[in-house]
């Protein structure tokens, strides 16, 4: 058997069996994860119904997941309506850098809440470990001042988990499943608000 022919075979098998990862993973947020991630929904339609707004936070891939879904919501998933009002925190690269270099790298999102959060809002802290410091910083910082907090998470939930009030902790170790989920969940939950806020 030729090389070509012997990588393409493994290759196959790799694909196969991260897809069939991806797609176990997510057939176990269909059985256990439907109900919270009801409850989120309601909880943003609340809050957006208020007049707050919803601030998104991570690090790596869950910063841009929370580009991703404030996005969203400002501009529109399906249908027009009116714009949202969602911030993600991880796109200002000037208060970013001066509040690691100034403070510290742990204080970079909680900063921000304590700028630019209100008592109403909803703080969407976003770490596949459940255990990134900064984001448990700011979603404490969230919760002193009142706002409502949510934890996307995977690997048991961790610290975050535990001080959100509410959580959709996906049922998986692997970080690329996790991420995979939170972002199909998190198109669900701005479909459904979408859908309040369009009439449709």
């Amino acid at each position: 058997m030729s090389w070509r022919r012997f990588s393409l075979v493994n290759a196959a098998a790799f694909i196969e069996a991260g897809l069939s990862e991806s797609i176990e993973t997510k057939t176990q947020v269909l059985k256990n994860l439907v109900p919270a991630i009801g409850r989120v929904a309601e909880l943003w339609i609340r809050t957006l119904e208020a007049g707050g707004k919803i601030l998104l936070f991570g690090n790596g891939g869950s910063a841009s997941d929370s580009q991703h879904i404030a996005a969203e919501l400002v501009g529109k998933l399906k249908v027009k309506r009116r714009a949202l009002p969602a911030l993600a925190l991880t796109t200002d690269t000037s208060a970013l850098t001066a509040i690691a270099n100034d403070f510290s790298f742990e204080q970079i999102f909680e900063r921000q809440v304590e700028a630019l959060g209100s008592p109403g809002d909803a703080a969407v802290g976003i770490s596949t470990s459940g255990s990134s410091a900064n984001v448990l910083a700011a979603i404490r910082r969230a919760k002193a001042m009142g706002l409502t907090t949510v934890a996307f998470t995977g690997r048991g939930g961790g610290d975050l988990a535990k001080l959100a009030d509410e959580a959709i902790v996906i049922p998986s170790d692997s970080t690329q499943r996790i991420q995979e989920s939170h972002i199909t969940i998190a198109h669900i939950l701005c479909e459904l608000v979408e859908a309040r806020f369009s009439g449709s």
